[in-house]
């Protein structure tokens, strides 16, 4: 009984991804090559072009997306990791209330809070209006339908998916060995580049995971945020699911993007060192 333990414990989490992760992959595997319309049916025929002709079709919006998911992943990085620091080292007796604050914003509704942007970032807004009244901008400026809104947008909602795991990196790291590294003469800026940063790359790999992922494929910000010529690749599969009923284009679309992120996560890895990284996690 012994020997089956540490199996009956992962059951349940197995029989979860399995049946919510892949029997619905292999189920949108299978609808990526069919062919048909809602009204006459869907019919296997292992048609593989659907992913070329939704690759070619919907390049750019591709690219859009990778784009806007680094860019809002390097922002973030610049953000919390400051933030993340000054919690872990200078919060004190008060770091569960500043981590508070930091979830705070997930009391409410990822689109209302997307939408909340959106009524503040309006050409007459609480933000534009009062700047235009006054003189201080240009009367046609806006900042909505433009890839600054969408970033923005991007870098605020997932901002605390960055902040956690690099708190949580920082966290662990021994003040003992920052003060060591200083009585050997280390300057401060020695001390973080040579101690702090490289035990905090954890933190660090696992934040560019928990937000260029769902950054690349997010829909919400660039359908609310966003214009035209801001579209994602979500919108581009939600479109083609709820609207065009296109089920093998969308699948096509999903597993591309899919399988995009899969390639960019492990050139990530690699480059960072994913063993270095696992080192200096397990100290």
């Amino acid at each position: 009984m012994k020997r089956l333990a540490p199996y009956l414990l992962i059951l349940p989490g197995g029989l979860w991804l399995v049946i919510f992760l892949v029997v619905p992959m292999v189920f949108m595997a299978s609808v990526s090559t069919q062919q048909g319309d809602v009204v006459n049916g869907f019919v296997q025929t292992f048609d593989f072009s659907v992913y070329g002709d939704a690759l070619a079709q919907y390049q750019t919006q591709f690219l859009r997306s990778a784009g806007y998911g680094l860019v809002a992943t390097v922002i973030s990085v610049a953000l919390a990791y400051p933030m993340a620091y000054w919690i872990a080292f200078k919060g004190g007796s008060r770091k569960s209330t500043y981590l508070l604050l930091v979830l705070l914003p997930f009391f409410v509704s990822f689109v209302l809070r997307t939408v909340s942007w959106k009524f503040l970032l309006a050409d007459d807004g609480m933000l534009l209006g009062p700047l235009k009244a006054t003189g201080l901008v240009p009367g046609d400026f806006h900042v909505l339908q433009t890839t600054v809104a969408v970033i923005g947008g991007l870098v605020y909602n997932y901002l605390p998916f960055m902040i956690l795991p690099i708190y949580v990196a920082l966290e662990r790291v021994d003040p003992r060995v920052v003060e060591a590294a200083q009585d050997l003469y280390a300057a401060r800026r020695q001390a973080f580049t040579k101690v702090v940063l490289p035990l905090s790359l954890p933190g660090v790999f696992a934040g560019v995971l928990m937000t260029f992922v769902p950054m690349t494929a997010d829909y919400v910000n660039a359908g609310i945020l966003g214009g035209p010529e801001n579209t994602m690749i979500g919108n581009i599969i939600q479109t083609q699911y709820l609207v065009n009923n296109d089920y093998p284009t969308a699948a096509a679309l999903s597993f591309t993007l899919m399988a995009a992120m899969l390639v960019g996560i492990f050139a990530y890895a690699k480059a960072l060192g994913t063993e270095n990284v696992l080192e200096a996690a397990a100290r």
